[in-house]
């Protein structure tokens, strides 16, 4: 987990403690939008990834404020990816920003468990993909 958020940090400018609630954010929805089977083995693979997402909320609802709520008008995994992206702009995050933590969350991943595995989770929220 450290050398993850060590990463992080270093590629995206943020703090750790952002960094641990924006990872823990997006395994949060993950877990809530992604095929459980792959999300769990990832999530398994990652030390402490259960507390991150408890800290971060990530297991509740979308971010707050409008993207949340136009991400909970439009349901599904748009609606949802954009209540993520909302929930993460609270936090401080520009979209640059946001593309760079998913992508190491995933690069990470894909070492972790696989590129099948993380090829199913990308595959399973549309728009998803940007960010991996």
């Amino acid at each position: 987990m450290e050398q993850l958020i060590a990463q992080i940090t270093q590629a995206t400018g943020i703090d750790v403690e952002t960094a641990q609630k924006a990872v823990g954010a997006i395994l949060g929805f993950l877990k809530r939008e992604g095929p459980a089977d792959a999300v769990n083995q990832l999530i398994e693979k990652i030390p402490g990834a259960e507390g991150l997402i408890a800290e971060s909320g990530g297991e509740g609802g979308g971010g707050g404020g409008l993207m949340g709520a136009l991400g909970g008008l439009m349901g599904g995994g748009a609606g949802g990816l954009m209540g993520l992206a909302g929930q993460l702009q609270g936090m401080g995050l520009g979209m640059g920003q946001m593309q760079e933590v998913g992508k190491t969350l995933f690069s990470q991943g894909r070492e972790l468990v696989g590129e099948d595995v993380m090829g199913q989770i990308a595959g399973s929220v549309p728009g998803l993909s940007q960010f991996t």
